[in-house]
């Protein structure tokens, strides 16, 4: 297995107690670094700055899956990964908490103007002065998407007695008092502190720019601990000049380093009441060692027992395993008939079915079989030759 960009020993510790060969990599790898890394490679595991292309996968035979040991997957191309009979596995829940308390961390140090405050003393000036600076009780925080990090921020926020609406464009219950809103707009016109918590899809890309930067109440406050490339940092940058925008916190950004020491350039930079932080939203001792177990655990499952629950890319399938079983693996085109087609050829060798299931998902279909009797390698080569065939393993139980 290769681990790259510095993820929690924890991960590396599971592994390797299953087993596994684990080689670690403290940086993210460009397309050429990663193409010629994965080679002979059957697990890799990223985070947020490495991406795994179709041409990665085209290099990479042997991967068997990838785990990301961050929330998003939008660095993998998903459908190329299940093309090549790759599974994928995130840590969707595991670091929120670190991103919920990093924003509410900063939404107060905006409203008290802490960062131009701590530059003046670094400078050697003292001052006391109140102009500016504001409680967050009672202030109106917008939240833009209610998922998990979205529905804690707001519990959050509201027992610091601040006011919630939020927008999401799916239909989201309200916890709390929170209020929803049925536009951006509304949101953005209602609010004096708005932050994003998108995901990382296609169509977000651009999502907020000049315009909504406009529609802002005067003197707001904005976050963005989701994706860099849904806000438009040039004009960000104008509006924070004219004053429109009283402050910002900046997490992520359109390009970052790919290694700890590279420079950082951002339009961003310089500007008064403005946090700017190298992308550590769920970058904690809690969260990266609770991303490295869980992630970890996955992988481990998958190779042990086919188990996909979860998966980001394939059907998400958990057989219990029954010892004494060889249980085959088999990842396949969405097509009708395929599960006939299987157990046609287990039945023509006499081979009897202890247990079975399928699921499907999209293009892809997934089916665990668990078998006592012997079998040939004819069986598996009959299995390998179906033409809906992705990938078939073949996995033995204690």
């Amino acid at each position: 297995m290769l681990l790259v960009e510095n993820i929690h020993p924890d991960a590396s510790a599971r592994l390797t107690k299953e087993g596994y060969q684990v080689e670690t990599l403290p940086r993210a790898l460009g397309e050429d670094e990663l193409a010629g890394a994965v080679r002979g490679v059957h697990l890799l595991g990223i985070r947020s700055g490495t991406q795994v292309t179709e041409r990665v996968l085209d290099a990479a035979p042997d991967l068997v899956a990838v785990g990301a040991f961050c929330i998003g997957v939008n660095q993998i191309d998903l459908a190329a990964a299940g093309r090549h009979g790759v599974a994928v596995f995130n840590a969707p829940f595991s670091n929120t908490r670190s991103v919920v308390e990093l924003a509410i961390a900063e939404i107060i140090s905006m409203a008290r103007r802490l960062p131009e405050k701590n530059s003046q003393m670094h400078a050697g000036l003292w001052d006391k002065s109140a102009a500016g600076s504001h409680e967050v009780r009672g202030r109106r925080l917008g939240i833009v998407g209610y998922g998990n990090i979205g529905t804690q921020l707001s519990v959050l926020a509201e027992g610091l007695g601040m006011s919630v609406c939020f927008y999401d464009i799916a239909d989201k219950l309200a916890i709390g008092n929170a209020r929803r809103c049925s536009t951006l707009n509304e949101l953005l016109e209602s609010v004096e502190t708005v932050t994003l918590h998108v995901d990382g899809r296609d169509g977000n890309r651009g999502f907020f720019g000049a315009a909504e930067f406009a529609a802002m109440r005067p003197r707001s406050l904005f976050l963005n601990l989701s994706r860099g490339f849904v806000v438009d940092h040039a004009a960000l940058r104008r509006s924070i000049e004219s004053g429109h925008i009283a402050g910002a916190a900046i997490d992520v950004f359109p390009q970052e380093p790919k290694g700890s020491g590279e420079e950082f350039v951002s339009e961003l930079r310089g500007l008064p009441n403005v946090i700017l932080t190298p992308h550590i939203g769920g970058s904690t001792e809690e969260a990266q060692q609770d991303i490295g177990e869980f992630v970890a655990g996955k992988l481990a499952d998958y190779l042990a027992s086919g188990a996909t629950s979860l998966s980001a890319n394939l059907p998400g399938i958990t057989l219990p395993v029954m010892a004494g079983t060889h249980r085959l693996v088999h990842l396949h085109r969405n097509v009708p008939g395929v599960l006939a087609s299987i157990n046609r050829v287990l039945a023509d060798h006499d081979v009897n079915v202890e247990g079975q299931l399928l699921r499907t998902r999209d293009d892809l279909g997934y089916v665990l079989t668990d078998i006592t009797s012997a079998y040939s390698d004819d069986v598996l080569a009959e299995l390998r030759a179906m033409p809906s065939t992705i990938r078939l393993r073949t996995l033995r139980s204690p």
